[in-house]
Parts: C-alpha cells; sequence; structure tokens
C-alpha cells in the first residue's frame, strides 16, 4: 500500500537571491522540506497547504508542481511525496505563527545555491534542482489558470426544463462544498463560469467562503461553444493575458475548444496532457501554471511551465 504526503519548497527572494525554508526534525535530527501525509478525504493540494501551515507557520499558495519523489520507509512500504513550489510574501512573513514543537524544531532561510549539502535525503534534491531551474528561467512566479468541469447534475432524461437550468444532484452540491478547499490551495482570484446552472452552482460555494463575484460567460456554455468556437478560445485567451489568477467552469462538450486554446501557451509534452484533459469527469479540474516569458518581446507574454489534474475523493452513494 502506497503512503501519500504532500509538501513544498518555500520560497523568497532576499536581496536577490533565491532562498528556500527548511525544516528541522528533531526526532529525526533531519533537514527537508516541510510535508506530510495526506489525511482521509483531502486531496493532495489540499494536504499540501495543510502541511506547510502546521510545519512553518505559513499560510501558502501553490506555484508550479515541482516534483514527486518515490522512495520506501523503513517498513518497506512505497511512499509518494507530492513537492510543489510556494512563494512567500510579506504578508504571510509578518504572519507566520510557527512555534518550535515535537515536530518542527527549527524552520531556517538558507540561500538555494547553499542549500543541497543540508539536505538529509537524496530524494528532497531533484525537487530543489527544478526551482533553481524556474528561477533561473524566470518562471518561478507564476499564476494559476484552473479549468473545472461542473460537478455531478441531474440526468438529461430526468429533467423536463430547459438544459441550461438543468441543476445538481445532492451529490452534486456536496462535490461543490468539497471542492472549495481544493480550489483554496491556489486561492483563484478571478472566478468565471458558464451562466448554466450547473456550472455557475459548482464554483458559489467558493465564491461565498472567499466573498467574490462569479463572471458569468455564455462563450463557455454548451450552446456558446457549438455557435462560435472561436469566441469560447477568445475567452481563454483574454484570461491567460490577465495578471490575475482564475478558474473557470464549464461543460464536457466545451472541453475540446477550451483546451485547444490553453495548449497554444504550452511545450509539446505539457500540451498532449492538457488536451487529454478533456475527459475530465464531474467535479475534476486541470491546473496550469502559467510564467510570464522572457522570450518573447509582447508585454504579457505567457509560458504554461506545469500542469496538474485532480478530482475528488468523494464517492457517490450507490
Amino acid at each position: 500500500m502506497t503512503i501519500y504526503a504532500a509538501g513544498a519548497i518555500c520560497w523568497r527572494e532576499i536581496k536577490g537571491e533565491l532562498h528556500v525554508a527548511l525544516i528541522h526534525r528533531a526526532r529525526y535530527d533531519d533537514w527537508s522540506w516541510p510535508k506530510g501525509k495526506v489525511d482521509p478525504g483531502e486531496s493532495l493540494p489540499q494536504a499540501g497547504v495543510r502541511e506547510i501551515r502546521e510545519e512553518t507557520g505559513l499560510k501558502v499558495k501553490l506555484g508550479p508542481l515541482l516534483n514527486v519523489a518515490k522512495y520506501k520507509v523503513p517498513s518497506g512500504a512505497d511512499k509518494e511525496v507530492t513537492y510543489w513550489s510556494a512563494n512567500v510574501n510579506e504578508k504571510a512573513l509578518l504572519n507566520h505563527d510557527f512555534v518550535p514543537n515535537e515536530e518542527v524544531s527549527k524552520v531556517e532561510w538558507v540561500k538555494a545555491s547553499k542549500v543541497a549539502p543540508l539536505l538529509t535525503y537524496h530524494h528532497d534534491i531533484d525537487p530543489l534542482n527544478r526551482l533553481i531551474e524556474l528561477y533561473e528561467a524566470k518562471q518561478l512566479e507564476t499564476k494559476p489558470f484552473i479549468v473545472l468541469r461542473h460537478a455531478t447534475a441531474t440526468a438529461r432524461d430526468a429533467w423536463n426544463g430547459e438544459d441550461g437550468k438543468r441543476p445538481l444532484t445532492a451529490f452534486g452540491m456536496l462535490q461543490a462544498m468539497a471542492l472549495t478547499k481544493t480550489l483554496s490551495a491556489w486561492r483563484p482570484r478571478n472566478l468565471i463560469s458558464s451562466p448554466w446552472v450547473r456550472c455557475y452552482t459548482t464554483l458559489e460555494p467558493y465564491a461565498k467562503k472567499r466573498k467574490k463575484a462569479i463572471t458569468e460567460r455564455h462563450q463557455l456554455s454548451e450552446m456558446g461553444n457549438k455557435k462560435g468556437p472561436r469566441r469560447t478560445k477568445n475567452v481563454v485567451d483574454d484570461i491567460v493575458k490577465h495578471d490575475e489568477s482564475a478558474v473557470i467552469c464549464s461543460h464536457r462538450p466545451a472541453l475540446p475548444t477550451i483546451l485547444d486554446s490553453l495548449s497554444q501557451y504550452a511545450k509539446k509534452d505539457l500540451a498532449i496532457q492538457i488536451k487529454a484533459a478533456s475527459d475530465l469527469k464531474p467535479a475534476e479540474m486541470l491546473v496550469v501554471h502559467l510564467a510570464s516569458n522572457a522570450k518573447k518581446s509582447a508585454k504579457k507574454a505567457r509560458v504554461i511551465v506545469s500542469v496538474e489534474r485532480y478530482s475528488l475523493a468523494l464517492k457517490e452513494p450507490a
């Protein structure tokens, strides 16, 4: 049985140099990245943010995916640890509430170029190397763009009204509420939805929690995409060029158009992953991280540096 865990390399610039946060665990006398096991019902991103808060006292948003470390623990069990980057801004530093405890005795900021010899475990090197690679390419500061398929809706053959008013099922409403915790790992600021009820309602719990408005775009509806896929692509392009993080909620028939447009900002291997997400299940999401493309002359040029896909742990009752 595989043990799943999640964590991050927290980073910030100090006098123009990249620094990262190391934790020391007195129980093991080791130095490593903040991380911990996924609790039952948690998504990996949700667990990552929680563990960072518990072990460092820092409230963070997740940045690009760095690495999935796979190794065996002393018991012989397989373990997989997913690592992201996490930019620690001044507000997070001022509000952090770390107190040394039995689990973590110290949190220390170290120059990224000097940290490798301090790491106790070899498998902690790969996420560090990826972080430095992104930093040197000026692609470590990113914004998330989340493509979300609406939660489980009432079946078409069980609904007599307009398709645009077809609601979520009771299970779909549970999914919508559970999505709030996973979306909060990135805290998208720009919430955009098809105006059809099943999409808008999927985003509503997150919007209420974050006290944000949902912007409706008819181009993201099934009918809007069918009538004018070019206009659907234009919506995606506008969001990519915008400076704010974003989540869009749409329908399965519109996903190929949305993802095809998004894939234009990625290299071939990531573009393949993006297009493959056209089979997203209800309440499943694709998360891409967009960085400024230093090689492009356009001021708002963007490039995708990581791609992730997540579904909820909830199971629909039989």
